[in-house]
């Protein structure tokens, strides 16, 4: 009687001592080799044979028990408050290439507008993490954290002493972005937030109001204008605040990100307003789309694949202290197109 499906029998899996004892070799020098580790340790010959073996034997390097018997897991986790803004798909792909095949990146959203807890943390230390990657973790954060994993802050600028941090240098280009400004003449600027009040958000908005009072540029302060990082939310608020803007004679938005200044540009439409005649309009980020939008988007570059290659390096780095590891702030550079122009 032939066997049905389930009753096949699994295949047994291929062991690193399995692999050592066809290649001739010490377990020891299988892990170097599959783990491209050989550099002055393993010879070519002893690589050849081991590379032999393991396609002989079709061996699968199991990563996640090796990473156990350390005490800790391969997973890598990544903990933001709104993992679908178009920036974090280049700060993901940065923490996976610098990661390399040896760890699993995992995702763990808080929830649209709401910043990261040590609870969230909480419920993802039963997998032992390799490390932890945090967007925007609130006060409580740091406090309320568990022991355990490495951490590392992303865009977080004012936690430096708390914690590790990868920070743009937010100053220089915001000082760039207001230096355009001020050269093509306008004088009062109005400024379009994010509800989501984290460090970088609060930052940016700070560091555009005194820039602007420094340059003789007047700042229209409206604190009620912040949308989540959302185009068509970013539009309404702009439909509402627009005559007030208008009527205190704004001639330039900036908006705290690129998402918001494309729900700008699309009301700005239904409005009548021109761009750049009427209105000019910046973001940050410098996201993909913001090139081919009408008019292109003037803005502030901010490296999102950097933050996540410099956010891995760092959580690498703390192998070697206990003490938050000191990194570079990553550049932010002026875009101009013609949305300002």
């Amino acid at each position: 009687m032939p066997r049905t499906p389930s009753a096949v029998p699994r295949p047994r899996r291929v062991t690193a001592a399995q692999v050592a004892e066809l290649a001739g070799t010490s377990i020891a020098t299988v892990s170097l080799v599959v783990n491209g580790k050989t550099a002055g340790r393993v010879s070519d010959a002893n690589i050849e044979r081991v590379q032999n073996a393991v396609e002989s034997l079709g061996y699968v390097v199991d990563h996640t028990a090796s990473s156990l018997a350390r005490g800790t897991s391969n997973v890598v986790i990544l903990i933001a408050p709104d993992l679908s803004n178009p920036f974090y798909g280049r700060v993901i792909s940065g923490i996976k290439n610098e990661l390399g095949s040896e760890f699993q990146l995992l995702l763990s959203v808080t929830g649209e507008g709401r910043n990261p807890s040590a609870s969230d943390v909480h419920r993802l230390i039963a997998l032992r993490p390799a490390g932890i990657l945090v967007e925007a973790p609130d006060d409580a954060f740091l406090r309320d954290l568990p022991a355990g994993a490495p951490l590392v802050l992303l865009d977080a600028p004012g936690r430096e002493t708390q914690a590790t941090t990868v920070n743009f240098d937010l100053a220089d280009g915001i000082s760039a972005l207001l230096d355009h400004l001020a050269e093509r003449g306008h004088t009062r600027i109005g400024y379009l937030d994010s509800r989501t009040r984290t460090e970088t958000f609060e930052l940016r908005r700070i560091l555009v109001e005194n820039g602007a009072r420094e340059r003789g540029i007047e700042y229209i302060a409206l604190p009620e204008a912040a949308s989540l990082i959302d185009p068509d939310a970013a539009a309404a608020v702009f439909a509402r605040f627009w005559p007030t803007w208008r009527d205190a004679g704004v001639t330039a938005l900036v908006c705290a990100t690129d998402s918001h200044a494309y729900g700008v540009l699309s009301a700005a439409r239904s409005l009548g307003v021109r761009v750049p005649e009427d209105l000019a309009v910046t973001g940050f980020d410098n996201l993909p789309a913001s090139a081919i939008v009408s008019p292109a988007l003037t803005t502030v570059e901010l490296p999102g694949e950097a933050l996540g290659r410099g956010a891995v390096q760092a959580l690498q780095a703390q192998r070697l202290t206990p003490d938050p590891v000191e990194t570079p702030l990553l550049g932010a550079t002026l875009i101009v197109r013609g949305s300002t122009a």
